[in-house]
């Protein structure tokens, strides 16, 4: 698709500054349908972005926050959505790296640039625009940039809220792509393709030659798996109760593929059997418990009595969706979990401590 930048900002000189009526899958409720109606996009303020969505993705935490399975995140209406790309239709004071017709995707992991967590390289944090599935309005006045058609507010979801035809995001929360990238295929790098590449890529750190396990086969986790190939591992084995998943797998760089289903034993010691001893790397992109114990246990020489179950640790400090890695106290594999869990207590760590 090639929207030429002439053409789009000829467009957008009728726009901007102004109320902008449209389309957008409004959430009015847990586990309500999601209406499609006309809702009202104010401009964009102070270092805001106002963005012509033109493609975006549903990834599973757009599933979990619409049924409210986590009752503190609740708040309705509002506009569910964070993975997409579009063009920049108009941009608030103070913005300067983006400019009218700029290709972008949306990003719920911001980053003001100046925090001490944006400083440090050990953490992706922001402290003022990092994810959290509690904020529901605009850093800048609190106040939402959704309005119903009576004059109502909706609320915004971390950060982005694609599941409209425009949306309004923080400049922080923007990142331009270049123009010849497909956009269609670029919604992808919002969320699930840069948290399994990434995972792979900068917490875990694979090496070349290494071995990997692998636990849910979905976007996060394939993306995990191209991680893994392009960092050079030598066994990558995918773990999924779906068999059709296999084939997407091999794909990606997966050698090997368990399904849970036809083994006698556990998975962990179908690992260990084939791996001498365990993996150096394993990867849980599920947001279950139970998975997430199989995965802990197919590092290398981890064996179940040092295991704590997470239930008896406190819930971490750390938001969902953020990459979350620990290393096994009696081993040397390490294992990494992505993604996110309506239930807080799968982020607390099965080793030591809290993540």
């Amino acid at each position: 698709m090639d929207v030429g930048y002439h053409s789009y900002e000829t467009e957008s000189t009728h726009t901007a500054g102004k109320v902008i009526t449209c389309k957008a899958a409004v959430a009015w409720g847990p586990g309500q349908p999601l209406v499609i109606e006309d809702v009202q996009v104010a401009p964009p303020q102070k270092m805001e972005v106002r963005v012509k969505i033109l493609f975006t993705s549903i990834c599973h935490t757009d599933l979990s926050s619409w049924k409210g399975e986590n009752e503190a995140q609740r708040a309705y209406p509002r506009i569910l959505g964070h993975e997409a790309a579009g063009i920049v239709e108009s941009v608030g004071e103070g913005v300067e790296d983006m400019k009218i017709g700029d290709h972008v995707i949306p990003f719920f992991q911001g980053e003001c640039g100046t925090c001490i967590c944006c400083r440090s390289q050990k953490t992706n944090l922001c402290q003022k625009f990092g994810v959290n599935p509690l904020k529901s309005v605009m850093v800048n006045d609190g106040k939402t940039r959704f309005s119903t058609m009576d004059g109502n507010p909706i609320f915004h979801f971390l950060n982005t809220s694609t599941f409209s035809q425009y949306t309004v995001l923080d400049s922080a929360c923007v990142v331009k792509i270049d123009t010849k990238a497909p956009l269609e295929k670029m919604s992808l790098l919002s969320c699930g393709v840069s948290t399994g590449v990434g995972a792979a890529w900068n917490v875990a750190n694979v090496q070349p030659g290494s071995s990997v396990a692998i636990f849910g086969l979905g976007a996060v986790g394939l993306a995990v798996a191209e991680g893994a190939r392009v960092r050079g591992a030598s066994k990558i084995i995918g773990v999924d109760i779906n068999p059709s998943k296999f084939f997407k797998g091999k794909a990606v760089g997966i050698t090997e593929f368990i399904n849970p289903k036809d083994l006698d034993v556990p998975v962990h010691e179908k690992i260990g059997a084939i791996t001498e001893g365990g993996v150096d790397y394993s990867f849980e992109c599920v947001g279950n418990l139970e998975v997430l114990r199989e995965a802990f246990l197919s590092t290398h020489t981890v064996t179940p009595s040092s295991y704590h179950p997470a239930s008896d640790f406190p819930v971490s400090c750390c938001p969902p969706l953020i990459i979350k890695v620990w290393h096994a106290y009696t081993g040397m594999g390490t294992d990494c979990t992505t993604g996110d869990s309506p239930k807080p207590n799968v982020a607390a760590s099965p080793s030591n401590g809290v993540i």
